[in-house]
């Protein structure tokens, strides 16, 4: 069974740092891009990071550049995303996608993605 669940979300003050976790189980995720997206109430779903199979293209929204990182540990099966310096509209549910068909790139449209994990909630807030 192919699954993907996110970890790490909770509430957090600004300017503080939380690590998600995209673990997957059922296949691998070394073949596939990964991307985080996330979804704010009565927003759309955006993207804010992803990584090629290969590691050797990232991307991340403007708005998070500098403050968030995007890694994978194929070892564990799991993607990370770092996020420092969090701001109040960093608030949203973050979840994790899997792309099969781009092999030496990633894209930040949601449509583009096969499978999709069950989201981490992330709230920051004094």
């Amino acid at each position: 069974q192919v699954q993907l669940v996110e970890s790490g979300g909770g509430l957090v003050q600004p300017g503080g740092s939380l690590r998600l976790s995209c673990a997957a189980s059922g296949f691998t995720l070394g073949s596939y891009a990964i991307g985080w997206f996330r979804q704010a109430p009565g927003k759309e779903r955006e993207g804010v990071s992803c990584v090629s199979r290969s590691d050797n293209k990232i991307y991340y929204a403007d708005s998070v550049k500098g403050r968030f990182t995007i890694s994978r540990d194929n070892a564990k099966n799991t993607v990370y995303l770092q996020m420092n310096s969090l701001k109040p509209e960093d608030t949203a549910v973050y979840y994790c996608g899997a792309e099969y068909h781009l092999i030496r790139t990633c894209v930040l449209r949601r449509g583009e993605y096969d499978y999709w994990g069950q989201g981490t909630q992330v709230t920051v807030s004094s």
